[in-house]
């Protein structure tokens, strides 16, 4: 009771106030606020529960409200809702405005909305760097007995949210494990260099696939969706000695590239040479016998001729030959059968006088006679005619016959 109510005071010794004629006086000033008159203070009959009651239902209404609409909730793009009915899986829900039961009926899971969009990374062998290695988990054994360092990390996404919320208690330590599993089979299949070098991707891709069944088996709900092989190396004892060997297969490998590009090099040109060399011999072949041919046909039709006129043949065979024999030379000897000196014509000269001479006439000098070879003092009759005589002689001499 407020102090400046008009009753403080009054019967001050019969105990606490009277809670029936305080929800009274509350009812009152109720009525009074919404425009009818409140009723005299005391006397006559004052209203009782029916009117408690029906502010009792109102807002026992408004409360029914409150909880109704508690069941309204929006799920976000790229997640999905899920519903539980008194702990059990009831259905899952899409991105967008839904409504379920209110509480304690239905509720989301724990966790949900899950958002299935998003790429989750498990790393295994080390922690948030490479250099935090964790070495009973990234030191693995090869088919050829030899250690490895290697790192991974694994990309995972939810492909089934009921399976993912309720067959796991904890997702990323089944994929690791999964992962720790399937990577130190695959490894255990290959020789050391195929894992550290050529084969990279290979594993990586056949540890995702063996991961996936494994998972799918378990019903994990788990979608594997890129396995990274970070780093591949020997353990740090050995890693100075496997350097060195590294370095001598690498000289090895250069090596043996010079020596194929010097075989590529030198080999087709080799061969070239050796087709050319043999495309030769055989066209020069070709031009013997072809000539042979020529040759053996020509000497059958200067043997016919020869058969029918013997002496005009072989005077036509001997100027033939001389002249082809002559033709080939600038020096002229001839023998007189008088037994005198013998002529010499220096024909060349005689051919570069010619050229000087005619070159002085064209400058418009006048050109001089050419010393003649013979002596510049006429012959006599009688000196000129042995000449002119063994000149006719040489030239119709005939060959004397063959034995």
């Amino acid at each position: 009771m407020a102090q400046n109510d008009p009753q403080w005071g009054k019967n001050s010794n019969d105990g606490p106030p009277d809670l029936d004629e305080i929800w009274r006086r509350f009812i009152q000033k109720l009525k009074s606020r919404g425009g009818q008159p409140a009723g005299p203070r005391s006397g006559g009959p004052a209203p009782s529960l029916p009117g408690g009651k029906g502010a009792l239902w109102v807002l026992l209404a408004g409360l029914v409200l409150v909880w109704l609409i508690s069941g309204f909730y929006i799920v976000d793009a790229g997640r999905i809702g899920v519903i539980l009915r008194f702990g059990k899986f009831q259905e899952t829900t899409g991105p967008g405005p839904h409504w379920h039961l209110p509480y304690p009926i239905e509720t989301q899971a724990p966790g949900s909305p899950l958002n299935v969009a998003q790429v989750r990374t498990v790393e295994l062998g080390y922690r948030t760097n490479l250099k935090s290695k964790v070495l009973h988990e990234s030191l693995m054994l090869t088919d050829d007995e030899n250690i490895i360092d290697n790192q991974y990390a694994i990309q995972y996404t939810i492909k089934d949210p009921q399976a993912f919320l309720f067959n796991n208690r904890d997702p990323d330590e089944a994929v690791m494990q999964v992962a720790e599993t399937a990577i130190r089979e695959v490894v255990g299949r290959n020789k050391m260099d195929f894992v550290l070098y050529e084969g990279r991707s290979q594993i990586a891709d056949e540890s995702a696939h063996l991961m996936q069944k494994i998972l799918d088996r378990y019903q994990t709900g788990i979608a594997i969706s890129k396995v990274n092989m970070q780093n591949a190396q020997p353990p740090e004892q050995v890693q100075a000695a496997f350097d060195d060997a590294v370095k001598a297969g690498q000289d090895r490998e250069r090596q043996n590239n010079e020596g194929q590009a010097y075989a590529n090099d030198v080999i087709p040109r080799a061969k070239g040479t050796a087709s050319r060399l043999n495309e030769e011999a055989k066209a020069y072949a070709q031009r013997v016998v072809v000539r042979a041919e020529g040759d053996a046909s020509r000497f059958k039709q200067v043997l016919a001729e020869y058969s029918k006129a013997p002496e005009v043949t072989r005077q036509r065979l001997y100027q033939d030959m001389m002249q082809q024999v002559l033709s080939n030379t600038t020096k002229v000897v001839a023998e007189q059968k008088s037994g005198s000196s013998l002529l010499y014509l220096p024909l060349d000269k005689l051919i570069q006088a010619s050229g000087t001479g005619d070159g002085a006439a064209d400058a418009g000098k006048p050109a001089s006679a050419p010393a003649p070879a013979i002596p510049a003092a006429s012959p006599s009759p009688e000196t000129a005619a042995p000449d002119s005589r063994s000149r006719d002689a040489f030239r119709n001499r005939e060959r004397e016959p063959r034995p």
